[in-house]
């Protein structure tokens, strides 16, 4: 499967700036995951044969399902995201069977904020809305590197 981009590339348009959601997306996972790893070593410092540790056991099954299911859906969301600046328009697409697209012609965009939490300056993401002529607007959640996205866009 190729990238959705590289399908709909008008002829003499080029890819300036790509990127995808950030790794962020992977933290209620990996904390999840600790959990769990936390409810297994529990269950070690029981005495053996202990209905604790078979509730410890339990626990950390539960909780490691969980952080498997968190891990899948944020892989891929990852993975079928797209975000792209073409020296023609911004394109962002996300899903894989449900498909939501959105394109925005560089004439037509009026401005482009950056929305950083403390966390988000510190680990490189963000929310980037772009404001088009008239009503159109698109936010795009938790962008890697938003500063340099909103660059690409404003930059001609």
């Amino acid at each position: 499967m190729g990238r959705y981009i590289d399908d709909i590339l008008q002829p003499g348009e080029k890819v300036l700036y790509s990127t995808n959601a950030h790794w962020i997306f992977f933290a209620p996972a990996i904390l999840l995951w600790i959990l769990a790893a936390v409810f297994l070593a529990l269950s070690g410092m029981v005495p053996p044969g202990s209905p604790l540790m078979l509730v410890c056991w339990a626990l950390a099954a539960i909780v490691a399902l969980v952080a498997l299911y968190k891990t899948v859906t944020a892989w891929f969301h990852r993975w079928t995201t797209e975000t792209d600046v073409t020296s023609l328009r911004v394109v962002h697409k996300t899903g894989f069977i449900n498909r939501k697209t959105f394109e925005m012609s560089l004439d037509k965009i009026e401005s482009v904020d950056v929305n950083q939490s403390i966390a988000g300056r510190v680990f490189g993401y963000g929310d980037v809305t772009i404001m088009g002529v008239g009503k159109s607007e698109e936010k795009l959640d938790m962008v890697t590197s938003p500063i340099a996205f909103r660059n690409a866009i404003t930059a001609r």
